[in-house]
């Protein structure tokens, strides 16, 4: 049977990122790696930047001793997750910021396997992050979803990404739900394109990675459910209030090849 219940909470929820304890995923480069700074220079107490690969991590480490600790996850692995989580007990912040974008659309890509390996690290990944963490996570913790403003549009051209990160959208929300009677916060950040390899070949504005991580500290300390990030995020929310059909035919043109 579902319960229903109030989501109105008397006390705002929000992050005070100096008493953090923070686990950033994907953070080897972009804007995982901006998080990880941010998080350090704004006097988050520790920091764990974890990725498939963290060779490119070796600088931050040695610049942070104590507060920065790295760990490799590849969030598609059951196995993985549950060794980092058994080495990280003291997290109050999760970041999920792993992802992957193959540039494939629906139609276009020549089998299913580009689309299951975006639903499976962009959806499934985070899910599972998320199952991992959020039982230690009470008042002073908060979930951060890295999503991105194709999350309510789709782009032809990356086509099950804006699936995957639309299903994000939906998950991230469910999460709030399930963890508003424990006062944690669940936030979705929503970026336009970003100067990463993810957006790579896109011709149009383009926020920095740094810029993001900013937003996104930003977010955490005003306690804001959603953020939105860039010129091309803010345009496509505008048109999406005032003409949705109008912003779908433009982003039609953009098309697989």
């Amino acid at each position: 049977m579902l319960r229903s219940y109030s989501l109105e909470v008397e006390k705002e929820t929000t992050m005070n990122i100096q008493k953090s304890i923070a686990l950033v995923t994907g953070a080897n480069r972009g804007i995982g790696r901006e998080l990880v700074q941010h998080l350090l220079a704004a006097g988050a107490q520790k920091v764990y930047a974890t990725a498939r690969n963290t060779d490119t991590l070796g600088d931050l480490v040695k610049a942070h001793p104590g507060r920065l600790e790295v760990q490799t996850l590849d969030i598609t692995r059951p196995e993985q997750i549950a060794a980092v989580k058994a080495q990280c007990l003291d997290v109050n912040l999760l970041i999920n910021n792993a992802g992957i974008n193959r540039h494939q659309g629906f139609l276009a890509a020549e089998s299913l396997e580009h689309a299951q390996a975006e639903v499976t690290t962009n959806y499934l990944g985070t899910l599972a992050m998320c199952r991992a963490f959020a039982p230690q996570l009470t008042g002073d913790g908060a979930i951060v979803n890295m999503l991105s403003i194709l999350a309510k549009v789709t782009i032809p051209g990356m086509g099950s990404l804006c699936a995957a990160k639309a299903a994000g959208l939906r998950m991230t929300e469910g999460v709030r739900a399930e963890l508003a009677a424990r006062g944690a916060l669940v936030m979705a950040v929503m970026p336009g394109a970003v100067d990463t390899e993810m957006s790579k070949d896109f011709k149009g504005p383009m926020s920095s990675p740094a810029e993001v991580a900013k937003a996104v500290l930003a977010g955490l300390e005003r306690g804001d459910e959603d953020v939105y990030v860039g010129d091309f995020a803010d345009w496509i929310n505008g048109g999406m209030k005032d003409d949705p059909k109008a912003i779908e035919r433009e982003l039609a043109k953009y098309l697989p090849g």
